[in-house]
C-alpha cells in the first residue's frame, strides 16, 4: 500500500478570495474561440464541399443543413445563413458555443477522410448567427394567426424555449414556468464563462422571446408554486423541460464537510457573480469526474487562480465521457488529469477539508471496476463533485406516487413524439433520456412542440 502524502493541519487550509488582478480575471474568462471576421469566414467557407446527403447534416441533432448555410456565407449572406441555422435550430447561436462538434458534425467532415482538418461548421454557425443578432432587422419569425389555445411550458432552459418558440409561431399562447430568477438553463447558469461571455445567453432569450405570444413567469417551482394537475386542468397542454436537478454523491463519509462543494453549484455561483474576485478559491484543488461538468470546473477554478489542480476519474481516459477536445484544453490549463482513481475517504482537520485519499481502480475480467487495493492521498484546500447530475422525481410525485412514468434510468419515459404515459403532457431535453446536450434538448423541445399543434389542432 502507498504512503499517504502529508497532510496540512487546519490552520494551513489555504482559501481565498482576490487571488487575481481584474485585468488577469478579464483575460482568463474572455471569448475561448475568438470569432471569424468577414474575411476568414468566406475563406473557411470555400473550403467546404457542399456535399448531396451530407454526413455533418446527419449528425446534427437538429439537422440543420449545413452545405446550404455554408454556401450562403461564401457569397456574403449571412443573414441568409443564420436564417437556414435558426429555422432548424432556434439556439444555433449558443450552440455555435458550446456543442462538442469534435463529436458532431466536424467529426462527420469528409474532409477527415482526406487527412486533412474538417470544415469549422461550429465557428462558421457562430460568424452567421453572431451577424445576424448584431442587426435590427434580425427578428424573421412571424406568429400565424391566434388559436386561443394555452400551453404551460415548465423549464426556460433550451427544451423550454425550443417548445415555446415553435409553438408560438403556430399562434397559440405559451406561459413558461422557471424556477430561476433568468431563462436559459445551462447555458445562463451551467455553462463554463469563457464558453459564452458578454451576456450572450440573454441575448439569445430575447431573440426567442421578441417572437411574441410568450411570457415567463419567474420564482415558480413544479411541485412547490404549481402542480402538474393544475396545470393540465389550466391549460390545453403541458410541456416538461424540467432537466436534471439533483447531483450524484460520492458514497463517502463527510461529503458535508466545509470545503467539499457541488461542481454545478459553483459553475452557477460563477455565473452569475458580479465580481469573480470575491469567489473563495482554494490553494490545491481537487476535482471528481469525468464529463464535461468536471472540465468546466476544473479549468475555471485553476483561471480564478488556483496553484494546483487535480482532476480524478475512477475509470480510464476512454472511458471519459468529456470530450477529446475538453481533456486537452485541461491539460493546456495546468490541469493535472489522473485516471484509475476512486475516491475512498475524505480527510479533515477542525471541519474542514485537508484532502482526499484514493484508491487505484481496473476493470476485472468481467470488466467491472473493482478497487487493487493501492491507494494515495492529495492535498486539497476544496474538493468538487462532478460525478453527473440526477433528475429529481418528486415534483410529478403525489404522495409519493409518480404521475408519470419513468425510465429504468429514474428519467420522464416519452414516446418518439415527446408525449408522456400522462395525456396531454410532453416532456423534452435531460429529464428524459438521450443525449445531455444542449443541441439534443433543443430538437427535443422542437419535436415535442410539432406533436403538440398537431394533436390541438386535431382535437380541434
Amino acid at each position: 500500500m502507498s504512503k499517504p502524502a502529508e497532510l496540512p493541519a487546519n490552520n494551513d487550509v489555504d482559501i481565498k478570495t482576490g487571488r487575481l488582478t481584474q485585468k488577469q480575471y478579464e483575460e482568463n474568462f474572455g471569448d475561448i474561440h475568438p470569432p471569424l471576421d468577414q474575411n476568414n469566414a468566406v475563406i473557411e467557407a470555400s473550403r467546404c464541399y457542399f456535399c448531396f446527403d451530407a454526413p455533418c447534416v446527419a449528425a446534427c441533432p437538429t439537422s440543420i443543413d449545413i452545405p446550404l448555410f455554408i454556401r450562403k456565407i461564401s457569397t456574403g449572406n449571412a443573414k441568409g445563413a443564420a436564417k437556414t441555422i435558426l429555422e432548424a435550430n432556434i439556439m444555433g447561436g449558443a450552440c455555435s458555443r458550446v456543442c462538442p462538434v469534435e463529436e458532431l458534425c466536424e467529426q462527420a467532415c469528409v474532409r477527415n477522410t482526406q487527412s486533412e482538418k474538417p470544415v469549422k461548421i461550429g465557428q462558421l454557425q457562430r460568424f452567421a448567427t453572431d451577424e445576424l443578432f448584431a442587426r435590427k432587422d434580425a427578428q424573421f419569425f412571424t406568429r400565424k394567426k391566434p388559436t386561443g389555445k394555452k400551453i404551460a411550458v415548465v423549464g426556460a432552459g433550451p427544451a423550454g424555449l425550443a417548445c415555446a418558440h415553435k409553438l408560438a409561431q403556430e399562434g397559440h399562447d405559451i406561459t413558461i414556468f422557471e424556477a430561476k430568477p433568468k431563462a436559459g438553463g445551462l447555458n445562463e447558469y451551467g455553462i463554463a464563462a469563457y464558453k459564452v461571455p458578454d451576456n450572450f445567453a440573454q441575448k439569445e432569450v430575447d431573440y426567442i422571446l421578441s417572437v411574441g405570444g410568450i411570457k415567463i413567469e419567474f420564482g415558480k417551482s413544479l411541485g412547490k408554486d404549481i402542480t402538474l394537475e393544475a396545470l393540465r386542468k389550466d391549460y390545453d397542454a403541458v410541456f416538461l423541460g424540467l432537466g436534471l436537478a439533483g447531483v450524484n454523491a460520492l458514497g463517502i463519509d463527510g461529503e458535508d464537510i466545509e470545503g467539499v462543494e457541488d461542481a454545478v453549484d459553483y459553475i452557477e455561483a460563477l455565473r452569475t457573480a458580479k465580481d469573480k474576485a470575491k469567489l473563495p478559491v482554494g490553494r490545491r484543488v481537487v476535482v471528481i469526474g469525468g464529463g464535461n461538468t468536471a472540465i468546466d470546473i476544473a479549468i475555471q477554478i485553476k483561471r480564478l487562480g488556483a496553484e494546483d489542480v487535480t482532476l480524478a476519474y475512477r475509470r480510464g481516459p476512454e472511458h471519459m465521457s468529456a470530450t477529446e477536445w475538453e481533456c486537452e484544453l485541461a491539460q493546456t490549463n495546468d490541469v493535472r488529469i489522473r485516471h484509475w482513481s476512486m475516491p475512498k475517504k475524505l480527510v479533515s482537520a477542525g471541519g474542514h477539508v485537508t484532502g482526499i485519499t484514493f484508491e487505484h481502480s481496473k476493470l476485472d475480467s468481467n470488466g467491472k471496476l473493482t478497487g487493487t487495493g493501492e491507494t494515495y492521498t492529495l492535498p486539497a484546500d476544496q474538493v468538487f463533485k462532478a460525478i453527473g447530475q440526477t433528475f429529481v422525481p418528486s415534483p410529478l410525485q403525489d404522495n409519493g406516487k409518480d404521475l408519470l412514468q419513468l425510465t429504468k434510468k429514474g428519467r420522464i419515459d416519452v414516446d418518439a413524439d415527446g408525449a408522456t404515459s400522462l395525456s396531454g403532457v410532453w416532456a423534452g431535453g435531460d429529464c428524459t433520456e438521450g443525449q445531455d446536450l444542449t443541441v439534443a434538448a433543443v430538437a427535443g423541445g422542437k419535436k415535442a412542440a410539432i406533436a403538440i399543434d398537431r394533436a390541438l389542432r386535431e382535437k380541434k
